[in-house]
């Protein structure tokens, strides 16, 4: 009888255990997921932000180019239009995929990179209807960018190019992401290593993705080579 207590009691103990160290996981999800989300909208809001400021600037620009056009300054004129090109490229929201959300966190993403001087390449288009809802897509798409985009600020400027490529779109019947960057890594490195090295927010992130895809029977396969990460990410219709 007393061993059947000293059972029940250690089970407990285990049980109560778990449940606590569940508990402080599911809380620091819960804090990452919500830190995630107030950064991507501040960054979206920074960006329309920048916009409202630019079109209220409109008038400005438009009377320095008449002056300088007045004052038949070609020169000057070219250099200020070039720089006004410039100042729009890094706040443009000309990306169109078909949903909403996927728009913003793009928008966000490739702004942020560029205004860092990391080259982006992006074409992305997706259906409708799709079976990942907008909160998922724009996480998955989110922490990948997010951890490109820093893994191109390890490189010095100058030392090598730094590049991101985006592509989402449909291939057999599934929702196909690819993101691949440059990195400053010289030697290839194993996939489990570079995952479990990971701390804090950006392992939560891997693991966030991986986690997804895995609800909506999905798929995700990293390559790892000198120089270049890629991850493609497929997530059934």
């Amino acid at each position: 009888m007393l061993l059947l207590v000293a059972f029940a009691a250690a089970l407990i103990s285990v049980l109560l255990t778990i449940l606590i160290l569940k508990s402080k996981y599911d809380k620091r999800l819960s804090d990452f997921q919500d830190s995630v989300l107030k950064k991507q909208r501040d960054e979206v809001q920074n960006i329309y932000q920048t916009m409202r400021a630019w079109r209220h600037d409109y008038h400005n620009h438009m009377q320095a180019i008449k002056a300088l056009l007045s004052m038949g300054k070609k020169e000057e004129l070219s250099e200020y239009l070039d720089n006004l090109e410039k100042d729009l490229d890094s706040i443009d929201i000309a990306i169109r995929t078909g949903n909403v959300g996927l728009d913003a966190i793009l928008s966000s993403k490739v702004s942020i990179a560029r205004k860092n001087n990391i080259e982006v390449n992006c074409t992305a288009k997706v259906p409708q209807d799709l079976k990942v809802s907008d909160v998922h897509l724009c996480a998955i798409v989110g922490n990948l960018l997010d951890n490109a985009i820093e893994a191109c600020e390890k490189i010095t400027e100058g030392a090598a190019p730094r590049f991101i490529r985006i592509y989402i779109g449909l291939f057999k019947s599934q929702l196909y992401i690819s993101v691949s960057n440059a990195t400053c890594e010289k030697h290839r490195r194993r996939l489990s290593e570079l995952v479990t090295s990971k701390l804090g927010e950006h392992g939560f992130g891997l693991r966030r993705i991986d986690k997804l895809a895995e609800k909506y029977d999905g798929y995700v396969n990293r390559k790892n080579e000198p120089g270049i990460f890629a991850t493609e990410v497929m997530l059934p219709l």
